[in-house]
């Protein structure tokens, strides 16, 4: 078995809620969002270059846009963005103007079509509070038409596919479920729906919720365990917990494959817990690199619309 070294790669890059990292590997650079920051943020690591970016908005998920710029999801609409610029071309609102709702995770299919997940919530002390089964997934189309695919989301968080692009896995958060469906690539549509997990019954991770993910090259999946300091590998096709890295941060939000070689783990985390949490854990909202997995991933799909 390999063994992992676990490193600070951007020391607390997110003062809210470090999320969505997507490694852009035309330009051997990394793309993430602090949500509640409200920000895009964009890291060299040849360089140590770190720029952010801010909207009026919280962004749920960024990817690169393959005729150039970056689609994000901005509130309630996916939105075009360019670095040097403030002008944004936007969808239509997706959830009526409710203003409860806004986009989370989001990454792109193998055919460049952009999929993401809308959480509705509210604000209490404790954080937010989901409302039960009140999200969807979209899928935004190359024409940029959007359609509907999923409902009775709480969280709608990672997404992933297999290297034959015949599964698709989606995270609740909330519930702790890893959803799986039949992908019909060329169609874009989904069937087939059934749960592959439920964590962390399945799994002895205790209170942690599963977050964003990510797959391997050996269709192993690994994912983020928000409240775990933890990203975990699991078998997909059996819900089987094969491996779990610690990560010195209790709010461990996503995950995604990077370097020259897509053999490093890039993991985001959150600040968000409470001053015993930060104090335990010091490095909350850091950006953390894991190398020395003994696995690797693919180049993480592009939007090409």
């Amino acid at each position: 078995m390999a063994n992992p070294k676990v490193e600070v790669a951007i020391k607390h890059a997110c003062s809210e809620l470090g999320e969505g990292p997507h490694w852009d590997d035309a330009s051997q650079s990394l793309l993430f969002v602090d949500i509640y920051g409200k920000e895009v943020h964009h890291w060299s690591p040849s360089s140590d270059k770190h720029c952010v970016k801010k909207f009026n908005e919280r962004v749920g998920h960024v990817v690169p846009r393959a005729k150039g710029g970056y689609m994000i999801g901005l509130g309630r609409r996916f939105a075009e963005m360019h670095w040097d610029s403030d002008e944004l071309k936007t969808t239509e609102d997706l959830e009526d103007g409710k203003s409860t709702f806004r986009f989370n995770d989001g990454k792109c299919d193998p055919k460049g079509r952009l999929w993401g997940g809308t959480v509705s919530s509210v604000a209490t002390e404790a954080g937010d509070s989901f409302h039960k089964g009140a999200g969807s997934l979209y899928r935004l189309d190359l024409d940029r038409s959007v359609s509907k695919h999923h409902t009775e989301l709480t969280v709608s968080n990672g997404l992933a596919w297999t290297a034959d692009s015949r599964i698709m896995f989606l995270v609740d958060s909330e519930p702790r479920k890893l959803h799986a469906f039949d992908f019909d690539l060329e169609a874009g549509t989904l069937s087939n729906h059934r749960i592959v997990v439920t964590l962390p019954a399945d799994t002895g991770l205790g209170a942690a919720h599963p977050d964003g993910m990510t797959i391997d090259t050996e269709d192993k999946l690994w994912i983020a365990c928000w409240d775990g300091s933890a990203v975990v590998q699991l078998d997909a096709e059996t819900g089987k917990l094969l491996r779990k890295i610690d990560i010195p941060a209790q709010q461990t939000s996503s995950v995604c494959w990077g370097g020259r070689n897509l053999d490093e783990l890039y993991v985001t985390s959150a600040r968000q817990c409470s001053k015993e949490a930060l104090e335990k854990s010091p490095l909350s909202g850091s950006v953390f690199r894991v190398t020395g997995l003994g696995a690797k991933g693919f180049p993480a799909f592009t939007y090409q619309g």
